[in-house]
């Protein structure tokens, strides 16, 4: 009389270590970039604003004819309604009647947006003035957005 035995279910070791290195390197690949994508989404934040804050030292402008003393004519935006910057505006030149301004979004310590500083002033130059290793290097005449110093 033969016994019939059940086939063995599950799966073996080299089956199982096969699939845990082919997500391992799933992992290795889509982490930098994911990473990478949250930056990104981050940075709008100190562009958004500066842009913003560019628009009210213009309306305070047109109603004043200079942009302001010691802190500029507008207070800059507060750490309350900013997550991952910190916005500073300094006026160029002129005492309480100042001509001209630099706004200066600067990454937060401690966040994946350290490194990254943003300025804009009254004749809406834009420029990255510092990033993180692999951003670009030096100032960049815009705002930069991805990896490499691109701006689109």
């Amino acid at each position: 009389m033969h016994t019939h035995r059940k086939p063995a279910a599950g799966f073996t070791l080299i089956e199982l270590m096969i699939v845990v290195a082919i997500v391992a390197i799933l992992l290795a690949i889509a982490l930098p970039s994911y990473t990478d994508y949250i930056t990104r989404g981050k940075l709008t934040e100190a562009q958004n604003n500066l842009a913003a804050y560019r628009v009210s030292m213009e309306q305070y402008y047109q109603d004043n004819r200079n942009y302001g003393g010691a802190t500029c004519g507008v207070p800059a935006p507060t750490s309350t309604s900013l997550k991952y910057f910190a916005i500073t505006c300094a006026p160029v030149g002129g005492g309480s009647t100042a001509q001209a301004y630099l706004a200066t979004a600067t990454g937060d310590a401690g966040t994946s947006v350290a490194g990254f500083t943003f300025t804009i002033d009254n004749s809406n130059n834009q420029q990255t003035t510092a990033e993180p290793a692999g951003w670009g290097s030096g100032t960049i005449n815009c705002w930069v957005i991805r990896k490499g110093g691109s701006c689109q």
